[in-house]
């Protein structure tokens, strides 16, 4: 099986296939990982209390980043880390992107311990940002204890493989979605195809976006976060202004 994306889909799909005994060819793609748990609680637990979800729009470096995946973590079990340094670990092919095919081959960049080491960053900077509101908070909590793996840096880089020499027989691509807008036939879209708008209030009265990634805040597009943007839109429609 060659599974294309290790963002949430990709490695979780890729986590039950090699765990079912399929031989797992993953693409990395650099996509940021956390512990599923990490000194006493739910990493978007901590996420939320140390202020991650609660970031504006405005501050993201680019717009672009809007677009990027969330941590790679699991739901399955009640919750489970993810890790591409254990999947190697456990016999899964790691490979860079996944740059073209022809004739039976697939062509991929030599970018897999890029990728990793960015996933890798994610990981160490989301948890000394918790770390560091522990220590300001004045928290009691259990010291941390999570395993320091690097299988994956110790992988062939594999530019070009041969899928018949391989055994891979179905490919399975977990690389996100893309916005269609079509059925709005207004110009309220940007250069990145994101729609213009504050807080999902358009321009064009009657014309609202919710449940978007970064409409407002990193939560907007999570369960935990779209209700409050809802809130601010019926505010607006009744009259009273955006909350």
């Amino acid at each position: 099986m060659l599974v294309v994306g290790s963002a949430q889909s990709g490695g979780q799909i890729a986590e039950e296939l090699y765990q079912s005994g399929r031989k797992v060819y993953l693409c990395m793609s650099g996509a940021g990982r956390g512990p599923r748990r990490y000194r006493g609680q739910d990493i978007v637990w901590w996420m939320d209390r140390a202020g991650f979800t609660s970031v504006t729009v405005d501050k993201l470096p680019s717009p672009k980043d809007k677009f990027a995946s969330n941590p790679l973590v699991s739901g399955k079990d009640g919750g489970r880390t993810l890790n591409p340094h254990q999947f190697a670990r456990d016999g899964v092919v790691l490979l860079g992107r996944m740059q073209g095919a022809q004739g039976g081959k697939i062509t991929l960049a030599p970018d897999l311990k890029e990728s990793l080491a960015k996933s890798d960053k994610f990981q160490a900077d989301l948890l000394k940002r918790i770390d560091d509101y522990i220590e300001k908070a004045g928290l009691d909590v259990p010291p941390a204890a999570l395993p320091e793996l690097r299988d994956g840096y110790d992988a062939e880089v594999i530019t070009e493989l041969d899928v018949q020499s391989a055994g891979i027989t179905s490919v399975i691509w977990a690389t996100g979605y893309k916005f269609d807008f079509g059925l709005v036939r207004l110009p309220v879209l940007d250069g990145h195809g994101y729609p213009i708008q504050k807080r999902g209030v358009t321009d064009y009265p009657g014309l609202y976006f919710v449940g978007l990634p970064w409409l407002h805040t990193a939560k907007s597009g999570l369960l935990s976060g779209v209700g409050d943007d809802a809130a601010s839109i019926v505010a607006d429609i009744a009259g009273g202004g955006q909350i």
